[in-house]
């Protein structure tokens, strides 16, 4: 007999947001909601599971490999992975490619939906190249990361590369280039780097590339994150921080001064999108290629 493709939640009222009283529940039915938005961005991608069983206060746990049990109707595809420890090993990643998918890893108390930069049919192809912000903790600091943005925009149009921006949705802001799958990671890891760098020799003070937080003087442009298996908190995942913030798409219009990432909550981030539509869909829609862009930075780069 045929597995049954649904998914029932259990302990609706468990309280996962402790400060605010959001409940499992309340999860389940915002992810329901902004299922058709979310899904596309997920879909095909490796997926890691980062669960919260007891709400957000206490320790989550990631989980690569998909767990016994799950259902047979959630596809996995398996790639080979390289643990932190040393060594490999190969992992059955799930795939979050509908609904019914999404709010099983919901059930399975996932919060922000973790998944690759590329999709299953070609993984060592990027779909974007990423710009990690992580501001300074001073006062000021997130409207720093603001002015960060904009110059990564500034530069992006430059050699020729259009810019999409959305809050983190924890303290942070990426900046996402769509690109063609014809490069590498390695390629779009040493065009991130060197963009930043070129950033943080005109910029000295705003932009820096210094991993060491003690050592920073501005906003950490991190192009560290462009690696093959790296995950980014997709676009509309809500985060594991008070107040159930959501990683929120912006227009640049609206990455202003007095900005702040926590005020785009779950019932902001569904308005938005009855008003606006999906404003990332760009990303998915509009690829360029990173070639002559890569070129163009090379020109500037000296």
């Amino acid at each position: 007999m045929a597995e049954a493709a649904t998914v029932n939640l259990t302990s609706a009222d468990r309280v996962l947001f402790p400060e605010d009283g959001i409940t499992k529940g309340e999860l389940f039915a915002y992810y329901r909601a902004v299922a058709p938005t979310i899904v596309p961005h997920l879909r095909d991608r490796p997926f890691t599971m980062k669960r919260y069983r007891e709400g957000i206060d206490k320790p989550g746990f990631f989980q690569k490999q998909a767990p016994k049990g799950m259902p047979s109707w959630i596809k996995t595809r398996q790639f080979q992975t390289f643990p932190r420890e040393g060594g490999s090993r190969l992992v059955d990643f799930p795939l979050v490619n509908d609904e019914r998918a999404l709010l099983w890893m919901v059930q399975m108390h996932c919060i922000d939906m973790n998944a690759w930069y590329s999709r299953v049919d070609k993984p060592h192809r990027p779909d974007f190249v990423l710009f990690d912000l992580d501001p300074p903790d001073d006062v000021g600091g997130f409207e720093l990361a603001i002015e960060v943005a904009r110059l990564i925009r500034e530069l992006l149009e430059e050699i020729g590369l259009p810019g999409y921006v959305k809050t983190s949705g924890a303290d942070g802001i990426h900046v996402v280039a769509p690109i063609t799958r014809r490069s590498s990671f390695e390629q779009t890891y040493d065009f991130a780097e060197r963009a930043s760098r070129l950033l943080e020799r005109r910029y000295p003070g705003k932009v820096t590339t210094e991993w060491l937080k003690k050592k920073r003087n501005g906003v950490l442009v991190d192009h560290r994150q462009n690696g093959w298996g790296k995950t980014i908190a997709s676009v509309y995942s809500v985060r594991p921080k008070p107040g159930a913030p959501v990683s929120t798409p912006l227009r640049w219009d609206e990455l202003a001064r007095g900005l702040r990432p926590r005020d785009f909550g779950i019932d902001v981030a569904l308005r938005r999108i009855e008003q606006h539509g999906d404003l990332f869909a760009p990303v998915l829609d509009d690829p360029r290629p990173l070639a002559p862009a890569a070129k163009a930075l090379s020109a500037l780069d000296g």
